[in-house]
């Protein structure tokens, strides 16, 4: 479970449109961009959730992210 969330979530990131080159235009995560400026008054708040899913997109998952997504997603799982 540890691997498949370590490989999905990034994956999916990317096809949102948080990539390593920055949001990609006209994507999902461009227009949550464009939401979360226009709500704090222009520009992204550090430690926003799009700042958060950018950082990962771009650099991927640190190794205790992916442990806590792995358990999180076991216990998930688990439940259905």
């Amino acid at each position: 479970m540890l691997a498949v969330a370590g490989a999905v979530v990034p994956f999916a990131l990317s096809a949102m449109g948080f990539t390593g080159a920055g949001i990609a235009a006209g994507s999902i995560a461009a227009k949550m961009m464009s939401a979360a400026a226009i709500a704090n008054g222009g520009g992204v708040a550090a430690g926003s959730l799009v700042a958060m899913l950018q950082s990962v997109g771009a650099a991927g998952l640190s190794i205790p992210s992916t442990v806590t997504l792995g358990t999180v997603g076991a216990i998930v799982g688990a439940l259905f």
